[in-house]
């Protein structure tokens, strides 16, 4: 069969995977102007809907970016920081100035300072060796930040290109459809000015009659837990409004599940509060830590759930992390899962995630 490709980005057509790049239904391949869904969905539906593809996949796309000369706006989850910063985000860029955008402000407690916020997520940058201009924070969903962001990336760009990147599940689609609708004050400004991308997988859109605003694909960092786990169970732990702390008062030698896609063991240190944040929907148990092993041997999949059977499938096998902790309040991290905050006085804990997702520590962050 002769490679067909997308009138309006040039990505190859594909008739098999929904979420990858270039898919289109087997139906659509009869017509004259063949497009993809993303861009089928932005001419007739103003919608930007994001795809995934491989990060080795990506960097060879992004030559384009790390030549250009351009401003880079970097979206990731405040709510999963960690799977969603991209660490080889230099190498893709170059020299082209970088905003980081940290979306989901909405799903963090009100009480968050968004100072201490911002400064922390600059920190993170930095570690990761990325260079930022300016940290923003907003919720696309609300439309909280969006204004403010709008004027600085207005500032920033000087009238050239403006790239939009991050990993999926950021919100990075919500995030684009809603700057658009901020910087033209239309609904309908992508049916009356689009016109097709020049670079396989990236959708263009005008910004001037010398700039565009440019979509990428969404990277995919195995790291994230959203990557093992069914549509179904994504849902549930994924927020969709503002997370309530949950407090457990634990003595050592207990234990929390979270569902049963992960587990902190409090293994030695006084009686304490263990702060949890996570999805409201996700359920959290706790046992004793000698009788914890057998609980999930045998409720896997139904006291502790999610998983739910198809996410069993694919799973990776918990891993155990340990930590002593003999500094001031810690937050143990579960990269998209959520975290704990504990007092971390002379404590030592195990928790335990699915392989390729790695546990962290960090300061407190509320």
């Amino acid at each position: 069969m002769e490679h067909i490709y997308c009138q309006g980005c040039g990505v190859q057509i594909q008739t098999d995977n929904p979420d990858a790049a270039g898919y289109t239904p087997p139906s659509s391949l009869e017509k004259e102007n063949i497009l993809c869904k993303r861009c089928f969905r932005l001419k007739h539906y103003n919608e930007i809907q994001d795809v995934s593809i491989t990060d080795d996949d990506f960097l060879q796309m992004v030559s384009t970016i790390r030549d250009a000369n351009g401003l880079v706006v970097h979206v990731i989850d405040i709510f999963d920081v960690n799977g969603s910063l991209i660490k080889s985000l230099p190498r893709i860029t170059g020299d082209n100035p970088i905003l980081l955008v940290g979306n989901k402000l909405d799903l963090l407690p009100k009480s968050a300072n968004r100072n201490k916020l911002e400064q922390w997520l600059r920190s993170e940058a930095k570690d990761a060796g990325i260079k930022v201009k300016d940290v923003f924070l907003i919720s696309s969903s609300k439309g909280t930040g969006i204004e403010e962001l709008t004027v600085q990336i207005e500032k920033h760009r000087e009238n050239k290109d403006v790239y939009i990147v991050g990993t999926t599940n950021v919100g990075k689609s919500t995030f684009i459809n809603r700057l658009i609708k901020q910087t033209t004050g239309l609904k309908d400004v992508i049916t009356t000015s689009y016109f097709p991308g020049t670079t396989l997988g990236f959708i263009e859109i005008p910004l001037d009659d010398q700039s565009s605003l440019i979509d990428t694909p969404g990277i995919v960092n195995k790291q994230q837990i959203a990557h093992y786990i069914s549509e179904e169970d994504l849902k549930v732990i994924t927020p969709k409004k503002e997370i309530k702390a949950r407090v457990y008062q634990l003595n050592s030698e207990q234990t929390l599940f979270f569902g049963g896609l992960a587990r902190i063991d409090f293994i030695k240190g006084d009686r304490q509060s263990f702060v949890c944040y996570f999805s409201n929907e996700l359920p959290i148990h706790r046992t004793k830590l000698e009788k914890a092993d057998e609980l999930y041997e045998n409720h896997i999949g139904e006291l502790l759930s999610p998983p739910n059977a198809k996410t069993m499938e694919q799973l990776p096998k918990l891993t155990p992390s340990t930590f002593k902790l003999n500094s001031e309040k810690m937050d143990i991290v579960f990269p998209g899962l959520g975290w704990v905050s504990i007092s971390g006085e002379n404590t030592t804990i195990t928790a335990h995630s699915p392989k390729e997702v790695s546990v962290s520590v960090r300061k407190s962050l509320l």
